[in-house]
């Protein structure tokens, strides 16, 4: 799950692609805090890691949609390669 999101975040072009990429890396390293804690007795600390990792996500996504949809308007596109004109 992990290498399908690096995989999305580097191969495409589209800006919500990419942020879906980044869910699926966030949401990977949830499943992985979760199995941990449940296999090597840690207690509760990988479900509490886990949550605070969906808190972080939520409050990204809501970000970076906010800043695509701002850039829509301004440029009509979400390609990320034609989003360089922010520099000047």
């Amino acid at each position: 799950m992990f290498s399908l999101g690096v995989y999305g975040v580097v191969t495409r072009k589209n800006a919500v692609m990419v942020l879906m990429g980044i869910e699926l890396i966030l949401n990977s390293a949830n499943i992985n805090f979760i199995a941990f804690a449940r296999f090597g007795n840690f207690g509760y600390s990988g479900q509490i890691a886990a949550l605070f990792v969906i808190i972080l996500a939520a409050a990204e996504a809501a970000i970076a949609l906010a800043i695509v949809l701002n850039i829509y308007k301004t440029f009509a596109n979400v390609n990320v390669d034609e989003i360089d004109h922010l520099k000047d």
